[in-house]
Parts: C-alpha cells; structure tokens; sequence
C-alpha cells in the first residue's frame, strides 16, 4: 500500500511540473529604438522633420546675429553713451534677448509636435504589428530593450526583426 501511495504521490508531482511547465508564461523582447529606425515611412517621416528643422534653425540665427549685432554696437558705444541712453540701450538688449528665448521655446514646442504628428502614424502600426506577434506567437509580456529595463536578454527571445518584417509586409500591402 504504502508503494502505491508513493507511486500516485511522484504520479502527481510529475503532472503538476508538467502542468506548470505549460502554462510558464512566454516572454520576448523588442528594440523599439531600431524598429522606429527601420520602420516603413520613418525615413521620409525624418527628412520632413529636418526640412521643417532647417527652416527654424535659419530663422534662429538670423535672430541671433540680430541681437550679437545689438550687443556689438552697444559695447563699442557704451562710453559715449549719457546713462540714459545707456539704459535705454540695455533695456532694447533685454527685450530682444527675452524675444529670442520666447522664439527658441516656441520653435521647441513646435518641433516636438511636429515629431509627434510624423511619428504617431508609425508608432500606431508598430503597435499593431506588436500586438499581433504577441497574440499569435502567445507572449504573455513583450519588453522593450529601448527603456533600459532589460539587463540582459537570450537573443532568441528578441521580436525586433519580426516586428520589422511584418511592418514591411503591411507596408508593401499598402496597409
């Protein structure tokens, strides 16, 4: 009796590894980073962006040769200058200088929306195409090496290159 106790005992304990082996939850890893880089559109979605870039970066410095010129004239003058004038020309100088800061936080926030409205359209897809590898391939969680959380990974579980493949492929299906 006593053996076949210890025989459906180990029986058991065998099933259960067995059960708990198939239900350990699948894990993979992605390169968000890599797949933004590779990713259909990202590209032209860049060079839009740095053509808008240019056009600010212009516009910057000619604003800021403006206001060096300002401060130039100002220093080579300032000893012939009555203290009012003096005041007069330093509170000019104060104004542009705040005009130029107030122009460079407004360029800043127009190019951030501007990255987000190239981007998001590329984001949502690989959202998509993520979101299919992890139901199809049943990965209970899918990390993103990109946010520095991942310390160390086995490459087999890396899905930046099955990601990147599917949004080729909905890409060339005009998806």
């Amino acid at each position: 009796m006593r053996v076949l106790s210890f025989a459906l005992t180990g029986i058991l304990l065998l099933g259960s590894v067995s059960m708990a082996e198939a239900q350990t939850p699948r894990i993979g890893y992605i390169d968000s980073q890599a797949i933004l880089a590779e990713a259909p559109g990202s590209r032209e979605a860049q060079q839009a962006f740095d053509q808008e870039m240019n056009r600010y970066r212009g516009e910057m410095q000619r604003l800021g040769e403006e206001l060096d010129r300002l401060v130039t004239a100002y220093q080579q003058q300032e000893r012939n200058l009555t203290p009012e004038a003096r005041e007069a020309r330093q509170q000019e100088i104060r104004r542009k200088e705040g005009e130029y800061q107030a122009r460079m936080e407004e360029i800043d926030d127009e190019a951030s929306r501007k990255r987000q409205e190239l981007v998001e359209p590329i984001l949502e897809r690989m959202s998509q195409v993520i979101e299919t590898v992890r139901a199809e391939g049943s990965y209970a969680l899918i990390f993103d090496t990109a946010s520095r959380s991942i310390i160390a990974a086995d490459p087999a579980l890396d899905l930046t290159d099955e990601v990147l493949r599917r949004l080729q492929q909905m890409a060339s299906n005009g998806n």
